[in-house]
């Protein structure tokens, strides 16, 4: 998609638009693609990179710009910079059905994913599949809200869920059993899947106690019994309870 705009004379190309009404007017900016939703979740913090330009349009692909008059009256300001963030901030981003449906698609199985990687069902103490988080989350007709990211669903998701069945959010108390040949070596493989190591014991085998996110389960598992052929070993001590706040998703 090309848009020209003759009140600045240069040609938009990969736009998308950001609409937002406010005191009873449309308002539109010009965006890259796909940088929206990365500066709404956090990823991108560079305005420039996200803004084809700090214009704000009545409409973008006329290239009409709002009036100074009717910025101000609406937002209260005429700094064009801030008022391009509360509409990115606020506003509605412009995409095809089919741009929707595959956004929707894609943000849907993202929040069941770090849900299921985040929570566990206490009775068993284990994780929940992605597939089955989908399924819940389609059973309590969650809706994807465009303005928030994955990450602040995926909390609001973990809440709505508790009401309907048994889940969750912790880390998992595990021992780890690694033979003494083997330890150094796959400790080093482990680290970036423990959060914290709570003891350490190394006799003829290295014992390890750590809390991990119940998502990493399965490759610690694996791991273990892969790397020393079946001479390791995992065990499920407990849960440890993330209160809200305590951890950031």
């Amino acid at each position: 998609m090309s848009i020209f705009t003759p009140t600045n004379q240069i040609r938009l190309t990969n736009v998308a638009v950001v609409r937002m009404k406010k005191g009873g007017k449309r308002f539109e900016i010009a965006c890259y693609k796909n940088k929206v939703v990365s500066w709404r979740s956090g990823a991108e913090k560079d305005l420039d990179e996200v803004l084809q330009t700090h214009s704000v349009f009545v409409n973008v692909s006329k290239g009409q710009a709002a009036k100074k008059d009717d910025l101000t009256g609406a937002f209260g300001t005429d700094d064009l910079t801030e008022i391009c963030k509360q509409i990115l901030a606020n506003g509605e981003l412009q995409v095809s059905d089919k741009e929707r449906r595959t956004q929707l698609e894609t943000s849907f199985r993202d929040i069941a994913t770090i849900v299921a990687e985040k929570c566990v069902n206490p009775e068993t103490k284990r994780p929940y599949t992605v597939n089955l988080i989908e399924r819940a989350m389609k059973d309590i007709h969650y809706s994807i809200k465009a303005n928030k990211s994955t990450k602040q669903q995926a909390l609001e998701v973990i809440r709505q869920l508790k009401e309907t069945m048994e889940i969750q959010r912790a880390h998992m108390r595990l021992r780890l059993m690694l033979p003494a040949k083997d330890a150094k070596r796959l400790k080093e493989k482990l680290k970036p899947l423990l959060q914290i190591v709570e003891s350490e014991d190394f006799d003829e085998d290295l014992e390890m106690v750590v809390l991990v996110d119940p998502g990493c389960y399965r490759e610690i598992d694996e791991l273990i019994r892969c790397e020393t052929k079946g001479r390791g070993s995992l065990e499920v001590l407990s849960l440890k309870d993330v209160e809200e706040g305590e951890e950031k998703l």
